[in-house]
C-alpha cells in the first residue's frame, strides 16, 4: 500500500454478540491533523479506536495505517502508531525513567537509543523533571503525561487517544491541549475521542462523528481545510437596504442573516477572497464598522451536525 493517507478505514464492521458496534464505515485521515471523534455513549468510538490500533479484529472491511494493512501486519503497524486507552494503566514502582524505557524497547527501540529517546519524550512532555519518580506517587495529570509518554516513545506518525482529559482539572487539561497542538504541528497525526467538546475544540482541525455504529459525518472544522466554509460577522453604522443584493453579486458569498445594522455572511474561500469580499464594501461605499470571522465551535458544530442527519440508518 503507497497511501498518503495517515489512517485509511474502508467498509469497516464489527459485531459484538448480539450487537453491531460499527456498520460499514469508511474515511481517511490526512497527516499532521487532529480529528475530534465524536458520538454519544455506545455509538462505537471506542470499538473503532481499537479496531484501528490493531486491538480487535474487524467482522469485514479494511484498515490501513500510515501505509501498513493493520489487519495484514498488525505487529508493524504497531510500531507505527500510539494508543492511549481510556483506561490505562502504569507500574506504580517503576520510576517514570524505567515505564518509558520499558515501552520503548517493547516497540524496537534499539537499547543504545533508549536513553536518548527516554530524555527526548520526557522533555517534549514536559516531565523530564519527574524521570526518577515513581508512577504511584504522581498526580493524576501527571500520570496522564507518563501515559501519553508511554504511547509516543517510539515517535509513531499517529496517535490514538481514547477520552485522555478524563477526569483532569482545568488546568491540567488546556496543558494537554497545548502539548496535542504543538504535536499536530511537529507533524504527528491525533485521533481524539472525548466527551468534553470545548476541550477537543482547542486544538481539532476536522470532526468525525459516529452515532449508533454509524459514520454520519467526517469534514473539517474551520480553519482546518484548504477552502474552508467561513462565517463572517458584518456591523454598520446604519442599516444598508441594499446589502442583499450586493452581497447577490458576489461569487462564493452568501447571506445567512441581515438584520439592520449587522449580518453574517458564509463565504467559501481563503483569505485573499475574505479580503476581496470587504475590499467590495469598502468601494461600494457601504459604512462597515466591524469585519470579523465567526468560528462555529465543535459543540454547536456537533449539535447542527446530528439535528441535520437526524438518527443513524
Amino acid at each position: 500500500m503507497n497511501s498518503s493517507s495517515a489512517i485509511v478505514v474502508h467498509k469497516l464492521s464489527f459485531e459484538y454478540p448480539g450487537v453491531k458496534a460499527l456498520s460499514e464505515v469508511s474515511f481517511r485521515i490526512e497527516p499532521a491533523s487532529v480529528t475530534a471523534l465524536v458520538g454519544p455513549n455506545g455509538a462505537g468510538k471506542s470499538t473503532l479506536l481499537r479496531c484501528i490500533a490493531g486491538l480487535d479484529r474487524p467482522l469485514l472491511g479494511s484498515i490501513e495505517l500510515a501505509g501498513v494493512d493493520v489487519l495484514e501486519q498488525p505487529r508493524l503497524a504497531h510500531r507505527r502508531l500510539g494508543y492511549l486507552a481510556d483506561f490505562y494503566g502504569l507500574y506504580d514502582a517503576l520510576s517514570v525513567r524505567r515505564a518509558l524505557s520499558y515501552m520503548a524497547a517493547a516497540h524496537g527501540v534499539a537499547e543504545r537509543d533508549i536513553a536518548g529517546t527516554v530524555e527526548r519524550t520526557a522533555k517534549r512532555l514536559e516531565i523530564d523533571d519527574l524521570l526518577e519518580r515513581r508512577c504511584g506517587e504522581l498526580s493524576r495529570g501527571q500520570r496522564q503525561r507518563v501515559a501519553i509518554g508511554q504511547a509516543l516513545v517510539h515517535a509513531p506518525p499517529v496517535l490514538l487517544l481514547d477520552e485522555p482529559a478524563a477526569g483532569l482539572d482545568p488546568e491540567a487539561r488546556h496543558a494537554l491541549a497545548r502539548l496535542f497542538t504543538r504535536l499536530r504541528d511537529e507533524g504527528m497525526t491525533l485521533l481524539v475521542s472525548s466527551h468534553i467538546l470545548a476541550e477537543l475544540d482547542e486544538y481539532s482541525s476536522h470532526m468525525l462523528v459516529l452515532r449508533g455504529g454509524w459514520m454520519i459525518e467526517h469534514r473539517a472544522l474551520a480553519g482546518g481545510a484548504a477552502e474552508p466554509v467561513r462565517r463572517l460577522r458584518l456591523g454598520f453604522v446604519s442599516p444598508v437596504p441594499e446589502l442583499a443584493a450586493v452581497i447577490a453579486g458576489m461569487n462564493g458569498v452568501r447571506m445567512l442573516e441581515n438584520a439592520g445594522q449587522n449580518a453574517l455572511l458564509e463565504l467559501t474561500g481563503n483569505d485573499r477572497v475574505q479580503a476581496e469580499v470587504l475590499r467590495m464594501l469598502v468601494e461600494r461605499g457601504l459604512p462597515v464598522t466591524r469585519f470579523s470571522e465567526e468560528r462555529e465551535n465543535l459543540h454547536a458544530s456537533y449539535l447542527r451536525t446530528v439535528g441535520t442527519h437526524g438518527a443513524a440508518p
